[in-house]
């Protein structure tokens, strides 16, 4: 359960600056934060955990839109294309996805992390120069960089044993420029706390948009090119909508001439644009490899990947939620509300995606299945991989707790550490066991480098991701195992395994979660969500902070607040 608000926090300086670090607590039992006497305050705590579930809130309808769209468009090329063409478009995406990381240059943790820093001090002259420095040189290496791959196009499709790759890639390049500066534009905004951009935009708009076109291409007969042609449309028109947003954004900052601070930034997103782009191989590398190793299941692999993914969902928009809330929390030195809501994100993360992975675990070949008869040879590498995603979100967001408290030099190295890990396990295990030795390479390092995180959380703020709520989520999740162990060997046939199977699994699970009872964080959270939507009047915000997302007001100077518009790219597996 989550720590209860320190009554007892330093008090913030005059002038928004950085407070006096406080000092690690020791770990030990978290009392169970009590009801709120009528006509008393909201403490503090509380207000962040409601602001996190509102903006989370919006980001989880968005994720789970935006997986079902990347869902639908694998199963239209799966479907329509053939189980090949599913490998030629996932190595094609790997490569923007990795490409795009190095185009940002490690700017989209910086700009997040800055932009709620300089917010926090009503600072807007560095706000206004760390905005123009990080899209500047975002979008011009990825100019570079896209000029680069359009012209090694052919040789990389030669080292990935397919020339015919050759026209995707290019295509690729033609898409990178528009996707850096999408997510660079969209982690800027994330630093005023709003969700809104990186749902409307990144979660909705540009994957929705991608559906779209690439179901015209494939009605039309333009085939996997024209669903490359999908990605570069929607990636442009995305990248255009995310300035639009910033701009709206950045015009309520206070007009000032803006100062660079380039070591400042630098010096932070080097080691983030590391960790970033080793965390990002972790994903990508064992496609890659297994276009190296000519594996003809590369469209198989992805396929699992794919199912597996949307189990986790919920991890990214609930880490781009709490990410800026850490950035602030931690810059004022209030370490008791950045246990607590450290401990309400994993808890939700687990009980969110359980059911997901309970499904993956019972049901992995017939949910193959939906994709054509020749994929269910993925359900062993579904199960592996599953596995290892458990342990991801049982670990919550620990890495984002290491980022936005300025420890990205630990966080760089696990990354590395896991990435070096998966190179090697990767080397050794696919020539000898294919596309299952893939996702046993994946899983481990995944298990391996959350473990090492979780241990460093606890070290830097004195508490393990673990509380009742969780607990009740495992639980919940083993009764609705059993039930779907149940269907699995009673109904036959795949198809109405999973008619019966999905349903049974998600109302037992449902029903134990209630048998066991929601804590007050859960109800103050479900409230929150409710709010947000109905039209009952919101909680007035804590002193100095703006309720619609914004910056701290410091004592009642104007917040820069969200823009109510729309959110960032979402180069998901």
């Amino acid at each position: 359960m989550a720590a209860e608000p320190d009554r007892h926090r330093e008090p913030a300086s005059p002038r928004g600056g950085r407070r006096p670090a406080a000092s690690v607590p020791q770990p030990g039992p978290v009392p169970q934060p009590g009801p709120v006497p009528r006509g008393e305050a909201e403490p503090q705590g509380d207000r962040h955990v409601r602001g996190m579930a509102r903006g989370g809130g919006l980001n989880l309808l968005g994720a789970l839109l935006s997986q079902a769209a990347v869902f639908l468009i694998m199963l239209l090329l799966a479907r329509v294309l053939g189980i090949r063409e599913v490998g030629r478009y996932a190595q094609c995406y790997a490569v923007l996805s990795l490409a795009g990381l190095l185009s940002l240059s490690g700017f989209r943790a910086g700009l997040t992390r800055f932009v709620a820093v300089h917010l926090a001090d009503s600072d807007a002259p560095a706000l206004r120069g760390t905005v123009r420095l990080g899209l500047a040189i975002s979008a011009a290496s990825s100019v570079v960089l896209a000029a680069a791959l359009a012209l090694a196009a052919p040789w990389l499709a030669a080292r990935l044993h397919d020339p015919g790759l050759a026209t995707g890639l290019r295509l690729v390049a033609l898409t990178l420029p528009a996707s850096t500066i999408c997510e660079a534009a969209l982690a800027a905004t994330r630093g005023w706390r709003t969700q809104r951009p990186f749902t409307f935009i990144g979660q909705l708009y540009e994957p929705g948009t991608r559906l779209l076109l690439t179901g015209l291409a494939l009605a039309t007969g333009a085939g996997l090119t024209g669903a490359y042609w999908a990605l570069v449309g929607a990636g442009w028109s995305a990248a255009l909508l995310a300035l639009v947003a910033l701009v709206r954004l950045v015009r309520r900052v206070p007009q000032a001439r803006p100062v660079y601070r380039p070591r400042q930034l630098f010096g932070f997103s080097t080691v983030s644009w590391v960790s970033s782009l080793s965390s990002t191989g972790l994903i990508w590398l064992d496609t890659l490899l297994l276009g190296f190793f000519a594996n003809p299941e590369i469209g198989v692999y992805n396929v699992a990947t794919r199912l597996v993914t949307v189990a986790i969902f919920v991890l990214a928009p609930i880490n781009a939620a709490f990410g800026p809330y850490i950035a602030h929390l931690h810059h004022r030195g209030e370490l008791a509300d950045v246990r607590r809501v450290y401990a309400v994100a994993t808890g939700w993360v687990v009980r969110l995606s359980m059911p997901a992975f309970v499904a993956l675990l019972v049901l992995p070949g017939d949910l193959l299945r939906v994709f054509g008869g020749e994929v269910a040879a993925g359900a062993a590498v579904t199960v592996v991989l599953a596995l290892g995603q458990l342990v991801n979100a049982a670990t919550g967001p620990c890495g984002t707790v290491l980022n936005m408290s300025g420890r990205v030099a630990v966080n760089m190295a696990d990354n590395l550490a896991a990435l070096v890990l998966n190179m090697l396990l990767n080397l050794w295990l696919i020539p000898a066991y294919g596309i299952v030795g893939a996702a046993l390479a994946w899983s481990v390092s995944l298990i391996v480098v959350n473990v090492a995180r979780v241990l460093q959380v606890r070290a830097l703020v004195g508490v393990l991701p673990f509380s009742v709520g969780m607990v009740k989520g495992i639980a919940a999740g083993a009764a609705a195992l059993l039930a779907g162990l149940l269907v699995r060997w009673l109904v036959p046939g795949w198809s109405w395994r999973l008619g019966v199977g999905l349903p049974a699994i998600v109302a037992v699970y449902l029903g134990v979660v209630l048998a066991l009872g929601l804590g007050r964080e859960d109800l103050m959270v479900l409230r929150a969500l409710v709010r947000r939507r109905g039209r009952g009047a919101p909680t007035p915000p804590p002193p100095g902070v703006r309720d619609d997302g914004g910056a701290p007001t410091d004592g009642g100077a104007p917040a820069d607040g969200g823009a109510p518009t729309a959110a960032g790219t979402a180069v998901a597996r």
